[in-house]
Order: structure tokens, then sequence, then C-alpha cells
């Protein structure tokens, strides 16, 4: 992947972020994915008073790419609302993985711009695969 297309994804994050609802934990995240298509589609968290049924950001740019029509990621990146990493949750971990082989990059980017790069391998080894169902 380019310089200029993490760039990109990075850019789709942060403005995502900003739309971000979190009036509870005023935590506000981001994530871009690039699809195998090469489109983008992006999303931010979305809380709800009843706690558990709020959504990550990950979720929600997953959501938007099969909406769209996409089927696998090629790329995700998260943005963190402070200079932490944002990594994703086990949940989204997994949600991930159903779209993305084991070497799918994952970059978090913090508010300053500092970047962390992995593979959604690396953060979910032997992840729970359509294989395992015998799919």
């Amino acid at each position: 992947m380019t310089n200029n297309k993490i760039k990109l994804l990075i850019e789709k994050a942060y403005s995502a972020q900003q739309h971000s609802h979190s009036p509870y934990s005023g935590f506000k995240v981001g994530a871009a994915l690039e699809s195998d298509s090469g489109d983008i589609f992006s999303g931010c968290n979305v809380e709800s008073a009843a706690f558990p049924l709020g959504q990550c950001a990950e979720a929600t740019a997953i959501g938007n790419m099969v909406t769209h029509g996409g089927k696998r990621i090629s790329h995700i990146v998260i943005a963190s609302p402070n200079d932490e990493f944002c990594f994703p949750c086990g949940g989204c971990r997994q949600k991930i993985a159903e779209f993305a082989p084991d070497e799918t990059p994952v970059t978090m980017v913090t508010k300053s711009g500092a970047t962390h790069d992995t593979t959604i391998g690396e953060l979910l080894p032997n992840a729970f695969r359509a294989h395992d169902l015998g799919k």
C-alpha cells in the first residue's frame, strides 16, 4: 500500500471520528478501511444509553463496506481520540478477521499522528473463521 493511500485512510478515519456519538464515554473513535476493490469506507463509534447496544467504529466501517457489496478488507486504520494507540476490542478483532486474512495490515493512529502497524493475525492469532465451520 502506498503512503498516499495510508494517509488517505488516516484522513478518513479522523473525519469519521468527528461524527462519533459518544455522549457517555466522550471517547471518540474513527476507523477507515480499504476493501479489496480499492474502495474506502469509514465509520465512528455510536454509543447508546443502553451500553451493550453501542457499536465500535470498526464495526461501523465494516458494515458500510458490506452494505456497498464489499467482502474483503485489505487495510484498516483506527484513530484514537488521544495520544495512546486505540487497539480494536476483542469483538472488533473477530469482525475484522471475518473479512481479512491474517496478513491484513491494521494501523492505529493517535491524535498527534503517531502510528503503530500490525496485522490482524498478530492481534487475533488462531482466529475463528468460516473454514472452522466447514464453509
